[in-house]
């Protein structure tokens, strides 16, 4: 009997992101429906509006954090969970800190107005930038102190930190910016100097407007 499995999800976002990247390393096989939240055409089916939304043949969830960990528990390949105590709980702090602290001043502030607005023909605001920057760097050094420990983010043993850090790395250093304060930690900058020209996060890019 084949199982349908099918993410709802906004191409840019990076929570959707988060998402593709969990299903690409378990190797599931998925169908995408592209969903603008921002539109009021195609609501995505989540009760708040957002996305995304992951059906697993008729199991629907949203919440990224409990759509990664269905996906890692409920198929076959990779385990994207440690099993030891220490790294699983690292684990799960790193995606607490980056849903709590990371997305907001790397991603709708640095990210945002740095780069999305003017790939869209609007307007940034330096102010957004600055105030964004200033909120990243505690953020940044926690994430580098993480990795420096060696339990996640070291660029060889894939885990659900990484599929959730991927998104919000790759957005934020894609403004001069980010790549700057990125650069000041070296730990977090060996992550991601060894992750971002993976197969996986290569097949998962979300094709800004504007790149080429």
């Amino acid at each position: 009997m084949t199982r349908t499995v099918t993410l709802h999800g906004y191409r840019y976002s990076v929570y959707t992101r988060m998402a593709h990247l969990a299903l690409r390393a378990k190797k599931v096989v998925f169908d995408w429906v592209e969903v603008n939240p921002f539109l009021s055409e195609g609501t995505p089916p989540h009760p708040f509006g957002r996305v995304p939304v992951l059906d697993d043949d008729g199991f629907r969830l949203f919440e990224t954090g409990a759509i990664t960990r269905h996906i890692d528990r409920a198929f076959d390949g990779p385990a994207l969970s440690p099993l030891a105590v220490q790294p699983a709980a690292r684990m799960d702090q790193c995606i607490a800190v980056i849903d709590n602290y990371a997305y907001w001043p790397l991603i709708r502030q640095v990210f945002a107005h740095a780069v999305f607005r003017p790939l869209e023909g609007e307007t940034a605001d330096a102010q957004q930038i600055a105030k964004g920057l200033a909120a990243a760097g505690p953020v940044l050094n926690v994430l580098d102190q993480f990795a420096q420990e060696g339990h996640i983010l070291d660029g060889k043993t894939l885990t659900l930190a990484d599929c959730h850090l991927i998104p919000i790395i790759d957005y934020f250093t894609r403004a001069p910016q980010g790549q700057t304060a990125v650069a000041s930690c070296p730990a977090l900058e060996r992550w991601w100097g060894r992750m971002q020209h993976t197969p996986l996060v290569q097949t998962t890019d979300p094709q800004l407007p504007g790149r080429p």
